[in-house]
């Protein structure tokens, strides 16, 4: 029997595919586009943002608006303090958050938003700066600029060539180059926009420390050099680490058995019963300090194959213990 043959597509159907990709193809193109206009009003709009005391006001009407609040977000969150205001709400009383310590970037592909243009006389006599972003040179907007970035486009991806598409892309593009090159001018490091980002993924890595993460006090397993075998068991099966610390009388580590371990002595035959901790322990255990951060400490323990670390204070003291499971309930790995 005949196996039946799929319907062929639909001439709607690919009318969308091929949609789809001449938007890929008009944007990308848009965006390549921008290359070629870095220059000196990019590089001064730089400079005066790092010199400002104050912030980054944003602002777009429309779609630009929506684009400019991602600019704002994206700046602020890399280390440029920023903000987004509307134009229309600016005109009924939030033209008030705008100081002469601030400098705004306002949004604009036709350069003649009607609210922000009825800003420019009052931005003027407060001696705001204004980067204008705009595709139009001769626009309102622009010619009232202190530095005019051109994100002007040949065309929008729309079949109509009216929905904003390429134009906002291009503005996008604009703002994360913007974004890019002032963290990279402030030294902006991975640590700082953890900061600011303390409950994702990478706030969770890079501001967890051992110490948060780690158990201490009774939690922790430990005995003395002379501790019996059946002694160590009692310890490492109370304490459900899988392993204990053994210690002397300051608590320095000389050495740990682990599950592992045990495995080892008894594949080899050995009776276990009449042995101490000092004979059975594996010296000079690897261990990490409480002040690391315990990303740090996850790497440890993926590189020396062990999925349990003793942790040691300032005075390789040792001060707590952590194990894999605790890293995942942090959501470290």
């Amino acid at each position: 029997m005949t196996a039946p043959k799929p319907p062929p597509e639909s001439a709607r159907a690919l009318r969308a595919i091929a949609l789809a990709q001449d938007t890929f193809d008009i944007e990308a193109a848009a965006v390549l586009g921008l290359k070629t206009r870095v220059g000196a009003g990019f590089a001064d709009t730089v400079e005066r943002v790092l010199a400002l005391k104050g912030r980054v006001v944003v602002m777009g009407m429309g779609k630009s608006g929506h684009i400019g609040r991602k600019i704002a977000a994206t700046l602020a969150s890399t280390g440029t303090p920023a903000l987004f205001v509307h134009p229309a709400e600016a005109s009924h009383g939030d033209l008030g958050m705008i100081t002469t310590d601030d400098l705004v970037l306002a949004i604009s592909n036709s350069g003649e938003s009607q609210e922000i243009a009825a800003l420019l006389p009052l931005l003027k006599r407060l001696g705001t700066p204004l980067v204008a972003m705009t595709g139009n040179s001769q626009s309102t907007m622009a010619q009232h600029a202190d530095v005019w970035l051109d994100s002007a486009v040949d065309k929008e991806a729309c079949p109509l060539n009216l929905a904003p598409t390429a134009s906002t892309t291009a503005q996008l593009a604009w703002g994360d180059a913007l974004a890019v090159a002032l963290l990279d001018a402030r030294g902006f490091r991975a640590e700082d926009f953890a900061r600011s980002h303390p409950g994702g993924a990478l706030g969770r890595k890079l501001l967890t420390h051992v110490a948060d993460v780690m158990r201490t006090g009774d939690a922790v397993p430990r005995v003395t050099p002379q501790a019996s075998f059946s002694e160590i068991m009692r310890e490492m099966s109370a304490k459900g680490l899988g392993a204990t610390a053994v210690v002397d009388g300051d608590d320095q580590v000389l050495g740990i058995f682990t599950d592992g371990d045990l495995r080892r002595w008894v594949e080899q035959g050995v009776d276990l019963r009449g042995k101490t901790a000092q004979q059975v322990m594996h010296p000079s255990p690897s261990t990490v300090v409480q002040t690391a951060l315990a990303v740090d400490a996850a790497d440890l323990m993926e590189r020396m194959r062990i999925t349990s670390v003793l942790v040691v204070d300032d005075r390789a003291r040792l001060c707590g213990a952590l194990n894999s499971n605790d890293l995942m309930r942090a959501k470290v790995i």
